[in-house]
């Protein structure tokens, strides 16, 4: 499956987080953990921002300015809608390039539809945009070692890929970033989010 396949699968999809069956308090508690770790204002990207603005708040109240990026035309519009003063572009995050610094960046269930092959380059990257001191938190298939597959769970065939634990915090280390917190939050799901933070 390419890139490609998963725009067109999350427009399908996108209804889903805004009739209410979507579960609006999923990453809150997260969100604001990471963002106890943010010292000043700043820029914020959301990475996969989706159609759902539900972390938009938390970021304003800690002083962020907000832009998202997302591959689902479809959920570039309603997030549009839902938030116009928030600019969100509709991009592949392995083709974007950051055009600033950001004090903070979140990456919240969509890191994991990156080709394992691109994994590294992209966090890498995501990190390598940070402010000093910014912060980074994203989720990911908490398995011990590196994966893919494809799964319909969801409806529509959709890809997965993870670099495992190590894998992950080599990327971090790699980019001379530190791991604030690591967690499994939805135990005995494979759901892991990682809080990084650019040294200051």
């Amino acid at each position: 499956m390419d890139h490609a396949s998963t725009a067109i699968a999350y427009d399908g999809l996108a209804e889903r987080w805004v009739d209410g069956r979507f579960n609006s308090a999923n990453g809150i508690g997260q969100h604001e953990r990471a963002l106890g770790f943010v010292q000043g204002g700043g820029w914020a990207l959301n990475v996969g921002c989706g159609c759902s603005t539900r972390f938009n708040a938390l970021m304003r109240g800690a002083g962020l300015q907000i832009e998202g990026i997302d591959i689902s035309a479809r959920m570039v519009a309603l997030a549009r809608a839902a938030d116009p003063g928030v600019p969100v572009m509709q991009a592949d995050v392995c083709e974007w390039l950051p055009g600033r610094s950001y004090r903070f960046i979140s990456a919240w269930d969509s890191l994991w539809h990156v080709r394992l092959a691109q994994q590294r380059a992209v966090m890498g990257k995501l990190m390598a945009a940070l402010e000093p001191g910014g912060v980074l938190i994203f989720s990911a298939g908490g398995l011990d070692a590196e994966d893919e597959h494809v799964d319909a769970t969801m409806g529509p065939p959709l890809y997965y890929s993870t670099l495992g634990i190590a894998g992950l915090l080599d990327v971090v280390k790699e980019a001379s970033c530190v791991c604030r917190h690591l967690e499994f939050d939805q135990h005995p799901e494979q759901h892991l989010y990682v809080i990084v933070q650019r040294p200051g």
